[in-house]
């Protein structure tokens, strides 16, 4: 089963009410809405993309420690997600997608690391929960998500029923912003150039870890 196939199966139990979640109809209008705007503002045009220089950064991992790109792609070329963070289903079954891939991702030199503005021990979480054998890095106050051009405000009626859910960002984030990263996925070249980019306002859909493979082998080959 694909990773899409995957979302849209959860997608599917979660718009009917089914538990764990058993959430109520009104709110789905409420979401695609958000998502629909989201679309039609383009931002996701305007992020970083394939032939842009990856902005650099250093972020501390689930357990405190100091993670920069630069060390990382001395090693090799590296796979980095945007993660909204452990409250987010749909983005803990994509990192177990990609923890799946991650013998493939490593047999090609490659690394992987997952940003997400959520603390250090949402991280802890997030790693536990999904069983990564990758880090999750905090982005505290979404600065390296800004600089990918993936960060955004929530509107103020999603900001109501994320209250109403209890799904409470600031303190999740340490952050009374209510912003999160557009969900992004990049491969980046050893010399900082972004291979492959896939950015998607609609944080249901979510490309298959298989589609960079290639990009991954090229880079390889490369050296």
């Amino acid at each position: 089963m694909s990773l899409q196939d995957k979302l849209d199966a959860f997608k599917a139990d979660f718009k009917a009410g089914k538990a764990p979640y058993n959430a109520p109809p009104e709110i789905h209008p409420i979401m695609e809405r958000a998502t629909a705007e989201l679309i039609a503002g383009g931002q996701a045009a305007r992020a970083v993309k394939a032939g842009d220089r990856a902005p650099q950064f250093t972020l501390h991992d689930q357990d405190g420690n100091e993670v920069s790109s630069s060390d990382l792609l001395a090693r090799g070329p590296l796979v980095v997600t945007f993660y909204r963070g452990v409250w987010c289903p749909y983005c803990n079954i994509e990192l177990q997608a990609l923890n799946e891939a991650l013998p493939q991702i490593q047999a090609y030199g490659g690394n992987v690391v997952a940003i997400s503005p959520q603390t250090p021990v949402n991280s802890r979480k997030s790693v536990r929960t999904n069983q990564l054998g990758f880090p999750v890095l905090s982005d505290v106050e979404g600065g390296t998500g800004a600089a990918f051009g993936l960060r955004f405000k929530l509107p103020d009626y999603l900001v109501d029923l994320y209250k109403q859910l209890k799904n409470d960002l600031p303190a999740f984030n340490n952050d009374p912003s209510w912003t999160l990263p557009m969900p992004a996925r990049y491969v980046i070249g050893r010399d900082g150039i972004v291979l492959y980019s896939e950015i998607n306002p609609d944080y249901t859909q979510r490309p298959d870890p298989a589609e960079m493979f290639s990009v991954l082998e090229k880079a390889a080959q490369r050296g």
